[in-house]
C-alpha cells in the first residue's frame, strides 16, 4: 500500500494508517511535482518508512526540455542524499511514445534506487515499460480512475506474470471499497495506490475573500490532508485479502 502525500502531516498520518511506501510530492492540486528536500528531512527524522519521491519539475505535459532533464537528475541526486529510497518518474516523446533516453538519464541519476513509471503512462501511445529499467509502473489502465481501467489493468498484469515485468501499482480512485471490488475482477493485484486525503478547514479566523492566490475555483481556506481513517481501512482490506 502506497500512500502520495504533500506534507509532513500526510506523512504521519500515512504511517499511521499501516503504508507500507510513500510517494512524496509537492502540490497534489497540480497532480503532484517535485518534493521539498527539507520535507523529506523531517519525514527521515521521523521515520524509516520507504518513500519514493516523484521527479515532475512543472505541471502540465510530460514532454521536457534538455535543461529541464538535467535539473530533474540534479533533483534525483540531492533527494537521494536526503534519504529517498527511489523515484516517481515519466517522459514522453512528442509522439506519445515513452522516451527511453531521457529515462535512462534519470535512471543512472537514480544510482539503483527503486524507480516507479508514474501515470505519464496513461497518456501514452503505448504501454511497453519493460525496456525502461524500472521495477514498479503506476497506472489507472488509461483511464481517469482505476476502476474505469479494469480491461488494460487486466493485460497489465498478465504481462508482469507473463515476462516476470514490473509491477503493477494501482492507482487513481483508489479507496478501501474499491481495493474489495477489484479484488475479484483483478486477483493478481497486489499494489495499490492511493490518497486518501480529506478536506480541513483552514484554522485561519481573517479571511480575506475575493483574492485567489491560484487556480479558479479554488481557495485558501481549505487543506487538503491524508486521513489516518482511509488509509487504515485500505490496509485492513488488504490484509483481509492476503
Amino acid at each position: 500500500l502506497e500512500v502520495c502525500v504533500d506534507s509532513l502531516a500526510s506523512a504521519r498520518a500515512a504511517i499511521a494508517g499501516g503504508a507500507d511506501r510513500l510517494e512524496l510530492c509537492s502540490a497534489l492540486l497540480a497532480g503532484g511535482l517535485t518534493p521539498y528536500t527539507e520535507l523529506l528531512r523531517q519525514i527521515r527524522h521521523e521515520s524509516d518508512v520507504a518513500v519514493r519521491c516523484l521527479i515532475r519539475p512543472r505541471a502540465g505535459d510530460f514532454l521536457y526540455m534538455p535543461e529541464e532533464i538535467e535539473m530533474m537528475c540534479a533533483q534525483i541526486t540531492e533527494l537521494r542524499s536526503a534519504g529517498a529510497n527511489g523515484f516517481v518518474i515519466g517522459c514522453l516523446n512528442p509522439d506519445g511514445t515513452l522516451d527511453c533516453t531521457a529515462t535512462a538519464r534519470l535512471a543512472k541519476a537514480a544510482n539503483s534506487a527503486g524507480l516507479t513509471l508514474h501515470r505519464a503512462i496513461d497518456v501514452s501511445a503505448d504501454r511497453d515499460a519493460a525496456a525502461l529499467g524500472i521495477d514498479t509502473v503506476l497506472t489507472s489502465g488509461a483511464a481517469a480512475s482505476c476502476v474505469q481501467g479494469v480491461d488494460v489493468l487486466c493485460s497489465l498484469l498478465a504481462e508482469r506474470d507473463r515476462t516476470n515485468g514490473p509491477e503493477v501499482l494501482i492507482g487513481a480512485g483508489v479507496n478501501a471499497g474499491v481495493i474489495r471490488q477489484l479484488s475479484a475482477a483483478l486477483p493478481g493485484a497486489r499494489a495499490y495506490h492511493m490518497s486518501g486525503k480529506v478536506e480541513l478547514e483552514s484554522r485561519m479566523v481573517f479571511r480575506r475573500e475575493g483574492v485567489p492566490m491560484g487556480l479558479p475555483g479554488l481557495d485558501e481556506w481549505h487543506i487538503q490532508q491524508t486521513d489516518t481513517a482511509s488509509v487504515r481501512a485500505a490496509r485492513q482490506v488488504l490484509d483481509d485479502l492476503a
